[in-house]
Parts: structure tokens; sequence; C-alpha cells
């Protein structure tokens, strides 16, 4: 399943689309900790801390605004 992960960070909020369900709960588990890292698209990217993380099923429709 894929959808779109999405990152509350201290300055912004960044959305990851089109990622696996697994991708998304690798991020969740590592709320709270100063280097959130996971793999995408064969290369590790370190989100620093993050916290909550939300999950939408599916694309985001960016003209309707959800």
């Amino acid at each position: 399943m894929k959808g779109t992960a999405i990152l509350f960070q201290e300055q912004k909020v960044t959305f990851i689309e089109d990622v696996d369900h697994s991708i998304y709960e690798e991020i969740k588990e590592q709320c709270g900790c100063e280097h959130c890292n996971c793999k995408l698209e064969n290369k590790i990217v370190n989100f620093g801390s993050v916290s909550p993380v939300f999950w939408h099923e599916d694309e985001v429709d960016w003209d309707y605004g959800y």
C-alpha cells in the first residue's frame, strides 16, 4: 500500500509522496529521536527531529487541499 507520509518538524512540515506504508512505520518509530533516518530511492535520508507523523493513503489532491 502506498500513500503520503506527513512529517512535522521544528520549522516545517514535510510531505513524502508515493511511499510504502512500511517507510511510514519506520519513520513513526523514530519520532522524538534527534536523527530520523530512512531509505528513499536507494538513498539514506536524515530528516532530523520529527514528531508526530501522519499517514494519508493514496495521493494527496493538491488542487483540492487533501
